[in-house]
Formats: structure tokens, C-alpha cells, sequence
């Protein structure tokens, strides 16, 4: 079962039922978001964090331009490395000449 009238709450299902004098799992039944929106409204996270990253954008500036906190921006990146939806980049290898020349600098 949906949501009678899906938006995003402002109030939280235990301040409803306070309010309501009822429990805070029938507020729940009757507010929840659709689990298709919410999957879509997740991966749309997803996928806007990845594409930030992939321009070579750090985590703090991904934070700034989404709104996110930090750990959130590390939580979704994860998210999407772990269901496939995203690959790290790989880093070029050091040539072995220059691994040899640090190796013999230290």
C-alpha cells in the first residue's frame, strides 16, 4: 500500500501518531512512499554523485554541490560500486623506472 498523497513528510511518524492517538506503524502504512519512488529517488542519488566523482571532483566539493554530508557522499559512491552501477577508475601505474628511482631515493 502507498501513500494516499506521496510527498516528502515534514513531520515524523511518531509526532503524527502523538498528535493522531494512534500507533506510529499505522502512520507508516498510511504515509509511506511507494518502494518504486523511492528505489528511482535513490538511485537518482546515486547516479548524481557518481557522475560528480567521475569529473574528478573530491568528496568535500561532491558534499558542497549536493547538499550531501560527507559520509553520505562515500555511502552512495559504495552503494553504487556495490549493486554495479559504477566503477572506480583505475589509477595509471607508476612506470617501474620510477618505482625503482624512489625505491633507491628512500
Amino acid at each position: 500500500m502507498g501513500a494516499l498523497n506521496p510527498r516528502r513528510r515534514k513531520r515524523t511518524a511518531r509526532e503524527v501518531a502523538a498528535r493522531a492517538g494512534v500507533s506510529e506503524r499505522t502512520v507508516r502504512a498510511i504515509a509511506a512512499e511507494p518502494r518504486a519512488e523511492y528505489l528511482a529517488r535513490a538511485k537518482a542519488r546515486r547516479a548524481r554523485v557518481t557522475a560528480l566523482r567521475d569529473q574528478g571532483l573530491a568528496y568535500k566539493q561532491i558534499a558542497e554541490a549536493t547538499g550531501e554530508t560527507l559520509g553520505m557522499v562515500g555511502k552512495l559512491l559504495s552503494d553504487a560500486r556495490c549493486r554495479g552501477e559504477w566503477e572506480v577508475p583505475t589509477r595509471p601505474s607508476v612506470a617501474p623506472a620510477a618505482t625503482r628511482v624512489l625505491r633507491e631515493a628512500f
